[in-house]
């Protein structure tokens, strides 16, 4: 079965029935979305298929079928919701900020300028266990002031913030 994700055609060998999430950590060695609960309830897993957030650990591949899959190494650590989250030290231990970041795009993407009622609605799957909510509603206002999340960087992120994007990350890579 070919997929497409992050907008390159892959291969894999795992049945129909796997779920997502485990193809992309097990097969493709992308290990960025992460397994939280694998009941679709916590959102540590979301990726986004053809624009959308999605759990993956309760969607088979053959359910993913043509749709265009994003993970959170498509956004490349130059996404605003991701310098967003760099200047917000946003992540504590960092385990769900990959499906937080995932979301809070797919949000960015739909409504350029959310409410607060808008965040909520949107974020409300994805559960932090560190509390970091305040951060993270923080972080998706700031992004938004940097218009619609293109996936590409904006010129008009300082380049030190870029720079120093990996150093305060605490945790987010795990």
């Amino acid at each position: 079965m070919t997929l497409d994700i992050n907008g390159k055609p892959v291969s894999v060998q795992a049945a129909p029935e796997t779920p997502l999430l485990w193809v992309l950590r097990d097969e493709l060695g992308m290990t960025g979305t992460k397994f939280g609960c694998g009941l679709a309830q916590c959102g540590a897993c979301t990726v986004h298929m053809d624009g959308q957030p999605i759990r993956s650990c309760v969607t088979p591949i053959e359910a993913v079928g043509a749709a265009k899959v994003t993970t959170i190494e498509g956004l490349g650590g130059q996404h605003p919701v991701q310098q967003a989250w760099v200047r917000h030290d946003v992540p504590q231990c960092g385990y769900c900020q990959s499906g937080q970041i995932m979301s809070a795009c797919a949000l960015l993407a739909q409504k350029p300028k959310p409410s607060d009622q808008d965040i909520d609605e949107a974020m409300a799957g994805n559960i932090c266990r560190c509390g970091a909510y305040q951060r993270i509603r923080a972080a998706i206002k700031d992004a938004a002031d940097f218009g619609p999340p293109t996936g590409e960087a904006h010129a008009d992120i300082d380049e030190a913030i870029v720079a120093a994007s990996g150093a305060t990350h605490r945790g987010a890579g795990r």
